[in-house]
């Protein structure tokens, strides 16, 4: 049956509008044209980032010791602002910056944020090319990818891959988790750090961040819309608000006849093992060996989801915080308080 299917729409529909399959030749060519358009466009924007950090030195000496270190970051604004990750330019005394064309300049640091691994410079310099932001909601697994940095200090390096999975979660230096983080095979080496994933519009679709040692190609980026979201309140106020009840707990599986006898929609808490002193938490009447299974109306399975719940919004708002004391189930309003810088 498929032959004689062939048969006909070959030999007696001969102008059927069927194109012959291309090339691999011209595949390959596509392929390349692609990668060497969009490394055009987007490379002007790319920076090379320099940073110097005052350390103490063990050794009696009256000449101040400094380290330096360098990662990748991306021109998003025509008047010189810059992102790139927070662990690349975090307590630097001085931050330089250079861009493709050879030009070095200063830049000043406007806000990081450790917590999603993301920072804002800005730097002074005439006929700055910005880069496009694309949007990540459209990003779909297997699409194709390029990666513009500066690894090891070789700069304006170009890799490729694909998307190869979305909605991961990575634990950030200061032990959240960032969400909505876009896994790719596009190379990415210490250097790329900040630097800009792109897709084949040629906008940029994440903020590449970070790579897991041992393992190849696996690389993670942080989705664009939550690297907007987050510049936009570094601009606006120079950090994140966030907001804390100070306890200290790790998850536990609940029992599962206290699941069954509450209809819970969680089958762990988080169990409390120590207050922060004078904390929202311990003045709100929260005692040690309470089960915590939601906050603010919205179910708790863990430390991470209550980390997720803890918005500067909240800070100084009276929010239920429930609980499991024995077979009880308690709310009790508790006051988050604004993080401490």
């Amino acid at each position: 049956m498929n032959y004689q299917v062939e048969l006909l729409t070959s030999e007696y529909f001969p102008d059927a509008g069927l194109q012959a399959p291309a090339s691999d030749a011209e595949l390959l060519d596509s392929y390349s044209r692609t990668v060497t358009g969009v490394a055009d466009k987007i490379s002007p924007s790319v920076v090379n980032i320099e940073v110097h950090h005052k350390v103490e030195s063990r050794r009696s000496s009256r000449v101040p010791q400094e380290a330096r270190g360098s990662g990748s970051g991306f021109i998003f604004t025509p008047d010189g602002l810059t992102l790139t990750n927070s662990h690349v330019v975090h307590g630097a005394s001085k931050i330089e910056v250079t861009l493709l064309d050879g030009r070095r300049c200063d830049a000043d640091l406007i806000g990081d944020d450790p917590d999603t691994d993301l920072a804002v410079i800005r730097i002074d310099s005439p006929n700055l090319v910005p880069a496009e932001l694309g949007d990540s909601k459209s990003v779909r697994v297997g699409q194709m990818v390029i990666a513009v940095g500066n690894p090891y200090g070789f700069q304006y390096s170009v890799t490729a891959g694909v998307v190869s999975a979305l909605g991961r979660s990575l634990r950030s230096q200061s032990g959240r988790l960032i969400d909505d983080v876009i896994q790719t095979d596009a190379a990415l080496n210490p250097g790329n750090s900040g630097g800009p994933l792109v897709a084949s519009s040629g906008k940029v679709i994440g903020v590449n961040t970070a790579v897991i040692r041992p393992a190849q190609g696996i690389c993670f980026a942080t989705a664009i819309d939550t690297a907007k979201f987050v510049a936009g309140r570094l601009i606006r106020d120079g950090r994140i608000a966030r907001s804390f009840i100070g306890v200290a707990g790790q998850n536990v599986p609940l029992p599962r006849r206290i699941v069954r006898y509450y209809n819970l929609p969680v089958e762990t808490a988080i169990l409390i093992v120590s207050f922060e002193q004078d904390s929202p938490a311990q003045k709100a009447g929260l005692r040690e060996g309470d089960m915590v299974i939601g906050f603010d109306g919205k179910p708790v399975s863990g430390i991470d989801d209550l980390h997720r719940l803890l918005t500067g919004e909240l800070a100084g708002q009276a929010s239920g915080v429930e609980i499991l004391r024995g077979t009880d189930r308690i709310i009790i309003k508790v006051v988050p308080q604004e993080t401490r810088m």
